[in-house]
């Protein structure tokens, strides 16, 4: 596949799910880097902070292809508009560029991400998923882990930070700034980000959750998920012996992972402040 002037791998179809979403956030981030040193501008898309380039749609367009060659029955899902229903019971979830505020301001701290997951009749939240993949280029960083392969970073295996609790641990987390102007997330948020020995913002959910897997950072929480910037990171967590949670809070979903402690102790602070009706 050529966009632009770079000109992508195709994939092999013979390589297992693990093999192929490893090298499709592989493939993907990388093109993504090389589009940014040729020159990029990026697209508003809800604010200041939320943006959009052309290596996010490139990107995305990339692992659509490759998916569409390599797994014709499955469905895809993508932050950038991809959109394509299977009948094999399985979803691809894409993240092209996660963290393109970082990306297009030239920080190393964004990735590219992918999740499959298992279809479910309903519009369930916080779905099953088989397996992640986060792929951090600039740092060369692969994570992978799902229900049949133990999480990994870079072929090595992790274990997250332990079991340990909230108050012992750094969470990583992230609130827009007009959220804080809004009770109903401010207080939940504040509840939480109290708990904590030490907080982080780094601006990619999928980085962050990479780092809880493998314990460079203990705990995480945010809001409002998308699929896209939870499951990857979820099903890596998850293989790396830690726990999830989604927990609803004045009507919005907060979504948590570390060890099953902290998740346990920042579900309960989330949820100790007064509800809004």
């Amino acid at each position: 596949m050529t966009t632009g002037r770079h000109t992508a791998t195709e994939l092999d179809p013979a390589l297992d799910d693990y093999q192929l979403a490893s090298a499709l956030v592989r493939e993907a981030g990388q093109l993504a880097l090389l589009m940014r040193m040729g020159g990029l501008q990026g697209e508003r898309k809800t604010s200041v902070s939320d943006v959009v380039t052309a290596a996010d749609h490139a990107a995305e367009a990339y692992v659509l292809e490759q998916l569409r060659r390599s797994r014709p029955d499955d469905g895809i899902l993508g932050e950038e508009g991809a959109s394509v229903a299977g009948t094999s019971g399985r979803t691809w979830v894409i993240d092209p560029v996660d963290g393109t505020y970082n990306f297009l301001h030239g920080s190393t701290y964004w990735c590219s991400a992918i999740a499959l997951k298992r279809d479910s009749g309903d519009t369930t939240v916080d779905p099953e998923v088989l397996l992640g993949a986060i792929f951090q280029p600039e740092l060369d960083k692969l994570w992978v882990g799902g229900q049949e392969h133990p999480a990994t970073l870079n072929g090595e295996p992790i274990s997250g930070s332990g079991d340990r609790l909230v108050g012992e641990i750094c969470a990583a987390t992230y609130i827009h700034p007009t959220w804080l102007a809004d009770p109903r997330t401010a207080m939940p948020w504040h509840a939480a980000a109290i708990t904590a020995a030490s907080l982080r913002m780094f601006g990619s959910g999928s980085c962050d959750l990479g780092r809880v897997a493998d314990g460079e950072l203990g705990c995480w929480f945010q809001h409002s998920c998308p699929e896209w910037d939870w499951l990857p990171g979820k099903a890596i967590v998850r293989a790396a012996g830690g726990d999830t949670a989604v927990v609803t809070v004045n009507g919005m979903n907060w979504f948590v992972a570390g060890g099953p402690t902290a998740v346990r102790d920042l579900s309960a602070a989330l949820t100790s402040v007064p509800q809004f009706a």
